[in-house]
């Protein structure tokens, strides 16, 4: 599914709510089938600064503790050679210490407290977050505003942090098979555009990045124009804007110059991809069982096929009961230990994948003959009324099953506000779940499958090592 962002660690765009019957509000009864029923009423206050950070807060009196979520509008594709990774680096260094709050200072502050604090970077975004008891919060915001406006990137620490992250790259990608999978896939899939880079960085960008660039980088994106404050829990929203003014409202905005550069980086045309469809890229891992990734077009966020393919993705690989799963994994014969489908939607572009792995003494070309065939007909096999209601129930579970803490609204809310410009795109997202119909599903099943137009991308210890690897 796309909001599920589960996609190895990365995709990270989903839902969440706060317990408590005053944030979040169930207004018409859950007992029927339709997702048309649901209407989620989230008590969400939303504030502009004269500076353009926006700022969503969410109370929740219920226990004495608060999730604070800082959204930037940069990630990966703001990257280009010679830089790639500069986004990633930089979220660690964030952590290293500004003018007020210096080195060493932030770990030790959410940890004296019971706190915990973290960060995640993807080719779109990138998120920083805590949760940490409610007498905290002035806190807080003093030193999130203090390394939006003073970060240090002091030498020493940022030569251990080159290494730290090196070896980090070398976990994810080099050291682990399914990385190196889902690495070349996308590399393959989007050959030539931004998306087609890696999010942690090449081992020689990584190796050469130096501070400057990655100062530069700094004051161009983390400006109160391009972030979002979303705060949930356990204060008061009146004291928590009238504090993020004090803290955040002197910020200057970014230049004219950042923002053309922003509005290059965002051209459709610089994610239009054109892979080498019908090929097998063959890559070489430490697994004895061959694993694959046989991947399609997809779409960019928010288009109604995206949706469709959600569901879709769900019909066909996703769980036990799922297609692919019943066909080859819990055959009487079967060809597959494990297989799922995947809509991997992204700002710009997206990817729809099966992948799985293969069982013991099983042909891998046998297989990807044998799902090539099968993608030719099974649309109107696999899809039926049954299932997509089905998928369309699960959903609802699934908005409800992670709106439950703190961190789930933040999340939720900052996510939808951040790729839609608009929190309350959720009521417009189940009213789209709820009105696509059975033959919708299997229309874009063809689509997606004609003309076998998909890259299949295997790893292998039996495969060859690629030079200089």
């Amino acid at each position: 599914m796309t909001r599920s962002l589960a996609l190895l660690g990365a995709i990270i765009l989903i839902l969440g709510v706060s317990s408590c019957s005053n944030t979040v509000k169930e207004e018409a009864s859950t007992t029927g089938s339709d997702l048309g029923e649901l209407k989620l009423s989230l008590n969400v206050k939303k504030y502009t600064l004269s500076n353009g950070l926006r700022v969503l807060i969410v109370e929740n009196h219920r226990l004495p503790i608060y999730s604070y979520y800082t959204f930037y509008d940069v990630g990966g594709r703001f990257e280009g050679p010679g830089t790639t990774g500069a986004t990633h680096f930089l979220e660690h260094m964030m952590f290293k210490g500004a003018k007020k709050y210096g080195p060493g200072k932030f770990d030790t502050l959410i940890e004296s407290n019971g706190g915990s604090t973290n960060a995640y970077t993807t080719f779109d975004s990138t998120v920083y977050y805590q949760s940490m008891p409610a007498h905290t919060i002035d806190t807080i915001i003093d030193l999130e505003a203090d390394r939006m406006e003073n970060l240090l990137l002091e030498k020493v620490a940022f030569d251990k942090e080159r290494d730290v992250v090196l070896e980090e790259r070398k976990y994810r990608y080099e050291n682990s098979s399914k990385g190196k999978l889902y690495l070349s896939m996308m590399q393959e899939m989007f050959k030539g555009t931004p998306y087609g880079l890696s999010v942690i960085g090449s081992v020689e960008d990584l190796i050469t990045l130096n501070r400057d660039q990655m100062f530069d980088f700094f004051k161009k994106f983390y400006t109160p124009d391009n972030a979002i404050i979303v705060v949930v829990g356990d204060v008061d929203s009146s004291d928590v804007i009238s504090q993020i003014k004090k803290k955040f409202g002197d910020l200057d905005r970014s230049s004219k110059e950042i923002q053309d550069l922003k509005k290059e980086k965002d051209k459709d045309e610089l994610y239009v991809a054109n892979p080498s469809y019908g090929s097998h890229k063959k890559v070489y891992g430490n697994t004895k069982t061959p694993t694959f990734m046989m991947s399609y077009r997809g779409e960019p966020l928010g288009t109604r096929k995206a949706y469709v393919m959600d569901i879709l993705s769900s019909i066909l690989g996703v769980g036990s009961s799922s297609y692919f799963h019943q066909k080859y994994v819990k055959n009487k014969s079967p060809i597959l230990n494990s297989v799922s489908v995947s809509n991997y939607n992204l700002q710009k572009n997206g990817v729809f994948f099966i992948s799985g792995e293969l069982g013991r003494n099983v042909n891998l070309e046998k297989v990807r003959r044998t799902l090539v065939k099968e993608t030719r007909s099974l649309c109107d096999k696999a899809i039926d009324d049954r299932g997509v209601q089905k998928t369309k129930n699960q959903f609802l579970v699934m908005y409800y099953g992670e709106i439950q803490n703190n961190a789930g609204v933040a999340s939720f809310i900052g996510s939808t506000e951040k790729y839609y410009g608009d929190y309350k795109h959720y009521q417009k997202e189940l009213e789209i779940y709820d009105s696509i119909t059975t033959d919708e599903v299997k229309k874009t099943c063809k689509e997606v499958f004609a003309g076998n137009k998909q890259v299949f991308v295997s790893v292998w210890d039996k495969h060859k090592k690629a030079k200089g690897k």
